[in-house]
């Protein structure tokens, strides 16, 4: 049977209204960086899980919402994540990788050693769930799905002044063990949460131009 539907709140700007939003969002995400040197200084969670909210607000596949996030703190668990990402990644960098790919990855300095993923205050590991809870309840275009909600996340906790990573160990099966996940979900990132360390240094990297990812038809 058809949902019952509710009248849509919208709110209609002028088209300079549209304008000035959409370049003060496109120059706060601009300043959004991955960052690898976290200070160990206390963030607010309550803000964290506001952010989590927000992506939980995500457009889905028949508005399944195939997403768990585990909100990571305790230090023994951050500890157990470091160690087994960091055995995961030692057999990435030292032969597991096509060649080309850790070519690619040399400008950026990136290594097999992860001490930020024990030292930051907070990880958020998302879950993307294969199926409900009961193996007949049917998720639907699930990584798409979940790959919005982390945009969404990301987003959010940068508004929010957090500073963040996306990281992906390969493969991921040991957070689904660690947190004591069920069959039904899959590690789909790690997102580091905290403030940048006063030092912190990122590669000066630039985005493409906006005319060269745009195609107008």
């Amino acid at each position: 049977m058809p949902l019952p539907t509710i009248r849509y709140q919208h709110t209609r700007r002028t088209a300079a209204e549209s304008l000035a939003e959409a370049t003060g969002f496109c120059e706060r995400m601009r300043s959004r960086r991955s960052v690898r040197n976290f200070s160990s200084e206390p963030i607010p969670l309550a803000a964290v899980e506001k952010a989590i909210e927000a992506a939980n607000s995500a457009p889905s596949g028949a508005n399944k919402q195939p997403w768990t996030f585990v909100l990571v703190t305790d230090e023994d668990l951050k500890r157990q994540i470091r160690v087994a990402a960091e055995q995961e990644e030692e057999a990435f960098y030292s032969g597991g990788a096509p060649t080309r790919w850790l070519a690619d990855l040399e400008p950026l300095g990136t290594n097999a050693h992860k001490p930020y993923l024990a030292l930051v205050p907070a990880l958020i590991v998302v879950f993307a769930q294969k199926h409900g809870s009961q193996e007949n309840e049917r998720h639907y275009y699930v990584a798409e799905s979940v790959g919005i909600a982390v945009g969404f996340l990301l987003a959010a906790l940068h508004h929010a002044g957090f500073a963040t990573l996306t990281h992906t160990p390969s493969p991921m099966d040991f957070l689904r063990r660690i947190l004591r996940r069920p069959e039904n979900e899959r590690a789909f990132c790690v997102i580091p949460v905290g403030y940048p360390t006063a030092d912190c240094q990122v590669p000066d990297i630039a985005k493409k131009t906006l005319e060269e990812v745009l195609v107008r038809m």
